[in-house]
């Protein structure tokens, strides 16, 4: 063989071992593939669970802050006691989705689900 053969056979070979190693997971994780940690839930937010609670049942944020209500695959729908400066309430059967409400006023803003009335929960806004 000749020297130019053998200096492409050795790329060749190299490259061939580069892209099993990629393939196979060979970046220096051991294979592993790696994730990021999720990121930390919202301090503003309300979770409407299938236990049948809001959890926090009370939750303090500043005026004009909005707040999420996380409403899982249980329906729910949160009424808010009438009072100035209370927002909309969110009516409806409410699974597998978010709503956002902002809070403009400061009070404490108590609030129940109506398909559920042992579920109740309160926003303190200062």
């Amino acid at each position: 063989m000749t020297a130019n053969m053998n200096s492409t056979i050795r790329r060749s070979a190299r490259i061939l071992i580069a892209a099993l190693l990629t393939a196979c997971g060979g970046g220096g994780s051991g294979g592993y593939v790696t994730t990021a940690p999720p990121p930390p839930p919202d301090p503003k937010t309300i979770d409407a669970t299938a236990a049948l609670a809001f959890t926090p049942a009370s939750l303090a944020v500043h005026v004009g802050d909005q707040v999420s209500f996380a409403f899982g695959g249980v329906g729910h729908n949160v009424f808010f006691d009438p009072q100035a400066g209370a927002p909309a309430d969110i009516g409806g059967t409410n699974a597998n989705v978010t709503l956002t409400r902002t809070f403009t006023t400061a009070g404490t803003y108590r609030y129940t689900c109506h398909i559920h009335p042992a579920m109740h929960g309160e926003v303190v806004v200062q």
